[in-house]
């Protein structure tokens, strides 16, 4: 049975979750790849839902690493398939939810329609002020880290920027996940236990909960026991507790 949204305590403010499992699953079951990422989207259409359902304000999803271009030429038109797919049919659902949708990583690599999709997308939810969805499409963390780095050191050889100004809260600020509050919560289905080049900088504190369910067998119920175990951690950035530092 689905949990109550009163089941829910102290929830993060961000929750970002690595979507890994749907190829295990699919030879689990003697079936191609293939039939892995269509189940797999389901599960992502339950876990918007249930985030929208407990008013959590950002959830971001590692869809497509720049590493996963290394993947058979089959795979990975399949996956544009399915892309092109959720922008058709789930739009309208984000819209009418209030969900505000964007997209973070490289579009160079991106397909003409695909990015007008996701372009289409973005400025149709612009103005929702609900879940903020954003999805990781093309994208790696290192290579997001450079091309921060090298913003700044633009900038500082053209006189904008004094380098000695630069602090990790204005790297922040230049990372595509600047207008967002750092992860909270990381989650990584099916098994393995590594961020995988997502969201590295941002992940620096953020809890850590590895399910062994494979992402097309995530429920909204495995969701939430996430989000309780995160209520339950005690997070101290860095710090100990006042009696033990006394």
């Amino acid at each position: 049975m689905p949990r109550s949204d009163a089941s829910i305590a102290n929830l993060p403010r961000h929750v970002a979750i690595i979507m890994d499992g749907n190829g295990r699953w699919a030879r689990k079951r003697h079936l191609p790849r293939a039939a892995g990422h269509v189940s797999g989207v389901s599960t992502v259409r339950a876990v918007v839902r249930a985030a929208i359902d407990i008013r959590l304000e950002n959830l971001t999803l590692y869809a497509f690493s720049s590493e996963n271009w290394k993947r058979p030429a089959l795979e990975i038109n399949h996956l544009m398939g399915l892309f092109r797919s959720y922008f058709r049919e789930d739009i309208e659902e984000l819209v009418r939810r209030n969900v505000r949708m964007r997209i973070i990583g490289s579009r160079r690599r991106a397909a003409p329609d695909i990015l007008a999709m996701i372009e289409d997308g973005e400025a149709r939810t612009a103005g929702n002020d609900g879940l903020n969805l954003t999805f990781a499409f093309d994208y790696g963390a290192q290579e997001e880290i450079a091309a921060a780095a090298r913003e700044l050191a633009e900038a500082a050889v053209r006189g904008e920027l004094d380098p000695t100004a630069i602090t990790t809260s204005l790297f922040a600020t230049h990372l595509s996940t600047g207008e967002l509050p750092e992860p909270d919560l990381v989650i990584r289905t099916g098994g393995e236990r590594r961020l995988s080049n997502f969201l590295l900088w941002q992940s620096a504190y953020a809890e850590l909960v590895f399910a062994e369910t494979l992402w097309p067998d995530f429920s909204r119920n495995e969701f939430l026991d996430a989000l309780n175990a995160f209520a339950r951690r005690e997070r101290r950035f860095g710090a100990v507790e006042p009696e033990a530092a006394a």
